[in-house]
Protein backbone atom coordinates (compact mmCIF):
# COMPACT_ATOMS: atom_id res chain seq x y z
CA UNK A 1 0.00 0.00 0.00
CA UNK A 2 1.34 3.60 -1.31
CA UNK A 3 1.13 6.80 1.52
CA UNK A 4 -1.41 8.33 -1.10
CA UNK A 5 -3.73 4.97 -0.84
CA UNK A 6 -3.49 4.85 2.89
CA UNK A 7 -4.22 9.31 2.79
CA UNK A 8 -7.61 7.72 1.20
CA UNK A 9 -8.30 5.33 3.47
CA UNK A 10 -7.88 7.88 5.92
CA UNK A 11 -10.41 9.90 4.17
CA UNK A 12 -12.81 7.74 3.42
CA UNK A 13 -13.49 5.74 6.43
CA UNK A 14 -12.59 8.24 9.53
CA UNK A 15 -14.77 10.20 11.13
CA UNK A 16 -14.87 13.53 10.68
CA UNK A 17 -13.05 14.57 14.04
CA UNK A 18 -10.27 11.99 13.28
CA UNK A 19 -9.74 13.72 10.13
CA UNK A 20 -9.13 17.20 12.28
CA UNK A 21 -6.49 16.03 14.22
CA UNK A 22 -4.55 16.81 10.58
CA UNK A 23 -2.87 13.55 11.10
CA UNK A 24 -0.48 12.59 8.05
CA UNK A 25 0.73 9.19 6.68
CA UNK A 26 4.67 9.33 6.25
CA UNK A 27 4.88 5.50 5.73
CA UNK A 28 3.38 1.89 5.66
CA UNK A 29 4.69 -1.19 5.08
CA UNK A 30 3.45 -4.62 5.41
CA UNK A 31 2.32 -4.80 8.77
CA UNK A 32 4.12 -1.65 9.55
CA UNK A 33 2.70 2.51 9.41
CA UNK A 34 4.23 5.94 10.38
CA UNK A 35 1.60 8.67 10.85
CA UNK A 36 2.37 12.29 12.12
CA UNK A 37 0.20 13.66 14.39
CA UNK A 38 0.98 17.63 14.20
CA UNK A 39 1.61 19.92 17.06
CA UNK A 40 -1.51 22.29 17.52
CA UNK A 41 -2.97 24.17 20.43
CA UNK A 42 -6.07 23.39 19.89
CA UNK A 43 -4.71 19.82 20.81
CA UNK A 44 -3.45 20.72 23.94
CA UNK A 45 -4.53 20.41 27.29
CA UNK A 46 -4.54 22.58 30.45
CA UNK A 47 -0.12 23.37 31.28
CA UNK A 48 0.22 23.16 27.43
CA UNK A 49 0.75 19.49 27.38
CA UNK A 50 -0.81 17.34 23.86
CA UNK A 51 -3.96 15.54 24.99
CA UNK A 52 -4.08 11.88 25.56
CA UNK A 53 -6.76 11.48 23.87
CA UNK A 54 -5.20 13.22 20.85
CA UNK A 55 -2.55 10.52 21.03
CA UNK A 56 -4.31 7.65 21.35
CA UNK A 57 -7.08 8.22 18.47
CA UNK A 58 -3.57 8.55 16.18
CA UNK A 59 -2.44 5.21 17.75
CA UNK A 60 -5.95 3.47 16.95
CA UNK A 61 -5.59 5.40 13.31
CA UNK A 62 -2.65 4.07 12.24
CA UNK A 63 -2.54 0.84 13.34
CA UNK A 64 -5.85 0.73 10.72
CA UNK A 65 -3.42 1.91 8.10
CA UNK A 66 -1.02 -0.68 9.51
CA UNK A 67 -3.59 -3.63 8.61
CA UNK A 68 -4.40 -2.29 5.69
CA UNK A 69 -1.18 -2.29 4.21
CA UNK A 70 -0.45 -5.63 5.69
CA UNK A 71 -4.32 -6.92 4.02
CA UNK A 72 -3.25 -4.96 0.58
CA UNK A 73 -6.42 -2.92 1.55
CA UNK A 74 -9.02 -1.75 3.96
CA UNK A 75 -11.46 -3.92 5.57
CA UNK A 76 -13.75 -2.97 7.84
CA UNK A 77 -12.46 -3.81 11.47
CA UNK A 78 -13.11 -2.40 14.93
CA UNK A 79 -10.81 -1.79 18.41
CA UNK A 80 -11.32 -4.97 20.44
CA UNK A 81 -7.83 -3.46 22.99
CA UNK A 82 -5.94 -0.44 23.32
CA UNK A 83 -3.42 -0.03 25.98
CA UNK A 84 -1.77 2.96 26.56
CA UNK A 85 0.81 4.22 28.86
CA UNK A 86 2.13 7.68 28.88
CA UNK A 87 5.66 8.43 29.77
CA UNK A 88 6.45 12.02 29.45
CA UNK A 89 4.05 15.20 28.57
CA UNK A 90 4.73 16.50 25.05
CA UNK A 91 4.94 20.65 24.09
CA UNK A 92 5.29 21.92 21.30
CA UNK A 93 6.46 19.17 18.76
CA UNK A 94 5.18 16.61 16.83
CA UNK A 95 4.12 13.18 17.55
CA UNK A 96 5.57 10.40 15.22
CA UNK A 97 3.20 7.13 15.96
CA UNK A 98 4.87 4.33 14.65
CA UNK A 99 3.28 1.09 14.39
CA UNK A 100 4.06 -2.88 13.90
CA UNK A 101 1.47 -5.64 13.74
CA UNK A 102 2.83 -8.52 16.04
CA UNK A 103 0.42 -10.87 14.48
CA UNK A 104 -2.35 -10.97 12.22
CA UNK A 105 -4.63 -13.54 11.98
CA UNK A 106 -7.25 -14.00 9.92
CA UNK A 107 -9.90 -12.63 12.18
CA UNK A 108 -7.47 -10.41 14.90
CA UNK A 109 -4.56 -8.30 14.52
CA UNK A 110 -2.38 -7.84 16.94
CA UNK A 111 0.04 -4.02 17.41
CA UNK A 112 3.00 -2.37 19.17
CA UNK A 113 2.75 1.09 18.68
CA UNK A 114 5.44 3.96 20.24
CA UNK A 115 4.71 7.27 20.01
CA UNK A 116 7.98 9.69 19.87
CA UNK A 117 8.18 13.55 20.19
CA UNK A 118 9.63 14.39 16.94
CA UNK A 119 13.51 15.70 16.33
CA UNK A 120 13.92 13.52 19.24
CA UNK A 121 14.86 9.80 17.64
CA UNK A 122 13.87 7.40 20.61
CA UNK A 123 12.55 9.83 22.53
CA UNK A 124 9.63 7.96 23.60
CA UNK A 125 6.46 9.63 24.82
CA UNK A 126 4.04 7.02 24.79
CA UNK A 127 3.33 3.24 24.36
CA UNK A 128 0.52 1.42 23.50
CA UNK A 129 -0.34 -2.03 22.32
CA UNK A 130 -3.62 -3.52 20.55
CA UNK A 131 -6.17 -6.16 19.33
CA UNK A 132 -7.93 -5.19 16.46
CA UNK A 133 -11.15 -7.76 15.23
CA UNK A 134 -10.66 -8.04 11.82
CA UNK A 135 -14.48 -8.09 10.28
CA UNK A 136 -14.33 -9.18 6.69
Amino acid sequence: MTVEEAEKVLRENFAPWVLDLGLRVEDVGEGTARVRLPWSDRLAREGGGLSGQAMMAAADTATVLAVSGARGGFVPMTTVQLNTTFQRPVKDADVLVDVRLTKLGRTLAFADIAMTADGRPGDVVAHATTVYAILG
